[in-house]
């Protein structure tokens, strides 16, 4: 258990933090937290539920997983990736079956972490993560076209087309005001960032947009008029549940977890690679676990890693746990002192916001270039995707995992298990001879979803060692789209580091897929060589250049 589960915090309390290190945490939990503020308000009524249960969360939660995490930045609290589950829970079993779900979800998360699993949820291919990211996106914007518009609709349907169709029915009853309030909201999320990259956009809005609303008295619908007063405290209570209705509850738990299990691990394999850390899974996960176990008691929704947010800490000079323990006593603040002008915050304002975060998290390149890719994976991308938005979450994360394996072995069974022919002209096995400053790495047979993190931490490590990087790719019979993604933040945080990335032996599928997804010129068409001789020989001239 001991080396199962070892919080970030504890092992650097002991290695000891500078007064300087924490005056900068204790700078960047303070600017989270108000980031976190308007995202915690709008998420919570996006799924459904009540605007302080997103408080909540980002307060328990956030301090839990920041507290416990295996992760030296990672924030947490209730995510965008959650809507969509939530809403759907609160509809078919209410607040109580959301909580009971919840609590369940923690302890699978739990129990993942004391299996040592957390290496494998990272054993997701690339394009089910963006079809499902991408899904969400869609379905998170067509919930807030209501607001957005202040359409007077007093139940929506959570089937996505019936939703569309609904909307379209009561278009002309669009509230001008609601609309205008969305377009500024959304102008000055994006834009706010030429003024000042302190005071997030989102912040700025609520704080402008509801101050002209009161005092203009504009006729737009409320947090109040929609869920009256916020409670400025945190209480504790115990849901109602029967035992004999638990087995119903475990499809959305197990959901839960996996969604909020990849999300966060993901969150901090991100953070990873902006501060040159490295995270420890299994203990992220009994976090995330703890958390989502504790938080319901007190009201609380699921919650997860948020990426934006932890991004925004490192960015703002976050390096420890200390940083995301102030952003919750942060938001905890705001709630006692602030929670009854919370309030007057209009629905269009907090749409506005939502609809920039949908947008944020859609992943469209990412999209795109998957379809420019291998129709094994666009077929991975796009069954996930439509099934994320036309039928349910749990079903798509299901048919995508399967998918993919039943396509790799396809694939495997394509090459005929058969090691492509060695395009390299020599067999320089023996790397003692080569100079002092080169490293060699070579990888060994299909670069794919289940291989390619493992390949990527390698190279990155061994590539940190040495000036320049020589890759051998002549047993590489095919690269997926997970490969590509992971190759490709590995090939630019070397290359930020100083090291020279060199290319030997790929055959022209692998070479034209890494010319398709902007690999080859970011490594530089030179420096990719047919054979491991000429790839040598190229290095060796750059040494010397380096030396001269």
């Amino acid at each position: 258990m001991k080396n199962i589960f070892q919080p970030k915090l504890f092992t650097l309390l002991k290695e000891g933090i500078s007064k300087e290190q924490i005056m900068s945490d204790v700078f960047a939990g303070i600017i989270v937290g108000i980031v976190a503020l308007p995202l915690a308000i709008a998420f919570a009524v996006a799924s459904g539920v009540s605007p302080e249960k997103g408080l909540v969360t980002a307060v328990i939660a956030g301090f839990l997983i920041s507290f416990l995490g295996g992760s030296r930045v990672q924030i947490g609290g209730p995510t965008g990736a959650f809507v969509v589950i939530i809403y759907a829970l609160v509809e078919q079993y209410g607040i109580d079956g959301l909580i009971i779900s919840t609590i369940m979800a923690g302890i699978i998360l739990i129990i993942f972490g004391l299996l040592k699993l957390g290496a494998l949820l990272r054993y997701f291919p690339h394009p089910l993560i963006v079809g499902f990211t991408s899904g969400i996106a869609v379905v998170i914007f067509s919930t807030q076209i209501k607001d957005a518009f202040g359409l007077n609709i007093e139940k929506l349907p959570s089937e996505f087309l019936q939703k569309w169709q609904i909307y379209f029915s009561h278009i002309q009853e669009a509230n001008l005001y609601a609309v205008a309030i969305t377009i500024i909201t959304i102008l000055i999320v994006l834009y706010s960032k030429k003024i000042t990259t302190i005071v997030p956009g989102s912040f700025i809005a609520i704080i402008a947009i509801t101050a002209i609303v009161s005092v203009a008295d504009i006729p737009v619908s409320t947090i109040e008029s929609f869920f009256g007063t916020i409670p400025s405290t945190i209480s504790f209570s115990i849901p109602n549940f029967d035992l004999s209705n638990l087995s119903m509850y475990i499809a959305p738990a197990l959901t839960i977890a996996l969604l909020g299990g990849i999300e966060s691990l993901l969150s901090a394999v991100v953070a990873d690679g902006m501060i040159g850390s490295n995270h420890r899974s299994n203990t992220e996960l009994i976090s995330q676990g703890i958390a989502n176990v504790v938080t319901p008691f007190f009201g609380g929704i699921p919650a997860t890693g948020a990426i934006a947010r932890t991004a925004t800490n490192v960015k703002n000079g976050g390096r420890t746990p200390v940083a995301g323990i102030v952003h919750a006593l942060t938001l905890f603040l705001i709630m006692i002192l602030f929670a009854d002008l919370a309030k007057l915050i209009p629905m269009a304002c907090l749409a506005g916001i939502l609809i920039v975060v949908s947008y944020n998290m859609s992943e469209w390149r990412s999209f795109v270039s998957i379809l420019r890719g291998s129709p094994f994976d666009i077929a991975v991308l796009l069954s996930t995707f439509f099934l994320t938005v036309l039928v349910d979450l749990t079903i798509a994360i299901e048919v995508g995992v399967v998918l993919a394996s039943l396509l790799f072995m396809k694939r495997m069974a394509d090459i005929g298990g058969m090691i492509p022919e060695n395009t390299d002209s020599d067999e320089i096995e023996n790397y003692s001879s080569i100079p002092e400053g080169i490293a060699v790495y070579e990888i060994g047979g299909p670069l794919f979803f289940a291989s390619a993190k493992q390949y990527a931490e390698t190279i990155k490590n061994i590539g940190f060692s040495s000036s320049i990087l020589i890759i051998r790719m002549r047993h590489v019979p095919f690269i997926d789209s997970t490969a590509l993604h992971n190759l490709e933040e590995t090939i630019k945080t070397l290359k930020n580091a100083g090291v020279t990335i060199i290319m030997s032996g790929t055959n022209d599928k692998v070479y034209k897929d890494l010319k398709q997804h902007n690999i080859v010129s970011l490594i530089g068409e030179n420096h990719i060589s047919k054979s491991f001789e000429k790839a040598l020989i190229h290095a060796k001239s750059i040494l010397n250049t380096k030396s001269n």
